[in-house]
């Protein structure tokens, strides 16, 4: 049995790693291709720190590292002094020790205790429960569902992760992290819909932090094994999910690996291996990395589908179905602003009595976004852009336009700097990772007024700065305009979206109008009198175009 500093114990694998590791930098070799590179010296990154989450080389970088992310040479602990009360209704920690800046954990032989509150709420008669439910507009379909908390402290979090949430200012749980949050930490399956901007993410990734680490605390998985998966559309969105887990889990033994294309698979598949609580990425990229390598997948207790309608309507329905297979019964939360009925339908066949959590209105615009819809014909939408973009009353940087094509977003941003000087960058698919990374944190830091996108930063990206968003193509689906406009507001602070809309767009009229007309929008006259409303025109109309082409087809013969 190994003693350290008198403690006797069975310790966590991640020990026996951090006393093998090399002393000095001139001791690693150089990196090969595709392998991880060591953060200060560029050599082969064999370790992960424990601290940051950096590649490095030595125990020597690690300490150059580490002073310069804290000058002041202290450290952040992940818990002090802070013992098991088994008899106190409140889940904390077991003892833990530091030897030479890593965390050592007493290996518990008991199982993880359930989740326990002990919150105001839980004395309050059902009908003023009822009644607060009401007034948030929450909706619970389901058995035997939670009550919401009040506040984060309710959850009785790791203490670490209650000191994180409050310095990354998460001060009071907006309305869909009260019900979401405890409704996960009870162990339930979930589909939860809510506007855009309201905290979707923060609602599914704390549950996740709490439990991977108390099972990591208590010893009760092999340490080189992920414990949870969170999976998304794009990769700039599982970019962020990755980013917000590492803030709020700073200091605790929770490490995350992301796994998306653009980057080198090698590098990801080695992050794994070394161990992770976490693995974030998309569907596709993650089914090519776990069918081309041995990656242990049986002790991933919960999986989170960020965005879900959209995985599955852009085609990762089977491998989200795979992967859901390929676990052994996981927890799972399903998460969206917009859940059409069609995702209802495909939910029941993989959540288990679920809770059914609607927040506001189903699939409507998120309420602090005030739309302004233009009738703008096509072959004037780059002049009337230019005009907004150089007027200091209506362009309020930074600012995104969508577009619905990856040619078109290149063309458009060239044209806006050509025209007013403005520097704007395009961002899409096509764009490799890097190029995204840097367009992203450049306009995140101030430093790039404007992107012009397609659909890719319509999804969940949470925008921090923007307040305003320019719709130039109208998208093919109210689902995915409600995500666009969305960007444009964050917790309910306001923002603007200007929509430009013409003939072009005829298809999605009468969808759009009723939902104009949901959130009292001004109408354009041109849209409000449009034939194409009436759907006999429109049957009309095509009728009339497909036996004109056949007309023009004859005559051509």
């Amino acid at each position: 049995m190994m003693q350290l500093n008198g403690v006797e114990g069975n310790l966590l694998p991640q020990i026996h790693a951090e006393l093998l590791v090399k002393t000095k930098s001139t001791e690693q070799r150089a990196p090969e291709p595709g392998e991880p590179q060591c953060v200060i010296c560029g050599r082969y990154g064999e370790y992960i720190c424990n601290e940051t989450d950096d590649d490095i080389c030595s125990l020597e970088c690690k300490s150059i590292l580490l002073a310069k992310r804290c000058p002041q040479g202290v450290h952040s602990a992940v818990v002090q002094n802070s013992k098991l009360k088994e008899n106190s209704g409140c889940l904390q920690v077991p003892e833990v020790i530091h030897q030479n800046e890593c965390i050592l954990v007493k290996e518990k032989d008991a199982k993880l205790p359930e989740w326990e509150r002990d919150d105001l709420i839980e004395k309050w008669p059902q009908t003023q429960v009822d009644a607060l439910l009401d007034r948030l507009q929450i909706s619970i379909k389901g058995e035997d569902p939670p009550r919401p908390i009040l506040e984060f402290a309710d959850c009785k979090f790791v203490p670490k992760i209650q000191e994180n949430l409050e310095k990354e200012g998460y001060d009071l749980p907006t309305p869909v992290q009260m019900q979401a949050i405890p409704a996960a930490l009870e162990g339930r399956d979930i589909m939860v819909s809510a506007e855009t901007g309201s905290g979707k993410t923060a609602a599914f990734l704390f549950p996740i932090i709490m439990r991977c680490c108390m099972i990591r605390i208590w010893g009760l998985s092999e340490q080189q094994r992920p414990l949870a998966m969170v999976l998304a559309p794009t990769r700039e969105l599982s970019a962020q999910v990755k980013e917000q887990a590492k803030a709020v889990a700073k200091g605790l033994p929770f490490k995350t690996a992301l796994v998306v294309g653009g980057d080198a698979m090698p590098r990801q598949l080695y992050r794994i291996k070394q161990g992770v609580e976490l693995i974030i990425g998309t569907p596709g990229r993650l089914i090519d990395l776990l069918s081309k390598h041995n990656v242990i997948l049986q002790d991933v207790c919960m999986l989170a589908l960020d965005e879900v309608d959209c995985m599955l309507e852009r085609g990762f329905r089977d491998q989200v179905i795979q992967l859901v297979q390929a676990l052994s019964s996981p927890q799972i939360l399903m998460f969206s602003a917009t859940i059409p009925p069609a995702i209802e339908q495909f939910s029941a066949t993989i959540l288990k009595n679920p809770l059914r959590i609607s927040i506001g209105k189903a699939s409507q615009p998120n309420g602090a976004v005030k739309q302004i819809v233009m009738w703008v014909q096509s072959k004037n939408k780059k002049q009337k852009l230019f005009d907004i973009l150089q007027s200091k009353s209506h362009f309020q940087p930074p600012v995104v336009v969508f577009v619905n094509s990856r040619i078109g977003a290149d063309l458009l941003a060239e044209a806006i700097h050509t025209i007013t000087g403005l520097e704007a960058t395009s961002l899409h698919g096509k764009k490799t990772m890097q190029e995204r990374r840097d367009t992203m944190k450049a306009f995140l830091a101030g430093k790039l007024p404007l992107i012009v996108a397609t659909g890719i930063m319509g999804r969940g990206l949470d925008l921090v700065r923007v307040t305003q968003v320019i719709v130039f193509d109208m998208p093919s689906s109210i689902p995915e305009y409600i995500h666009e406009i969305g960007r444009a507001s964050r917790l309910g602070n306001p923002g603007s979206a200007m929509v430009f809309i013409n003939d072009d767009d005829k298809a999605i009229f009468k969808e759009f109008v009723a939902l104009l007309q949901s959130t009292s929008t001004v109408i354009p006259r041109e849209l409000s009198n449009s034939p194409f409303l009436h759907s006999s025109y429109a049957v009309a109309y095509s009728k009339h175009k497909r036996k004109r082409r056949k007309h023009e087809v004859d005559l051509s013969d």
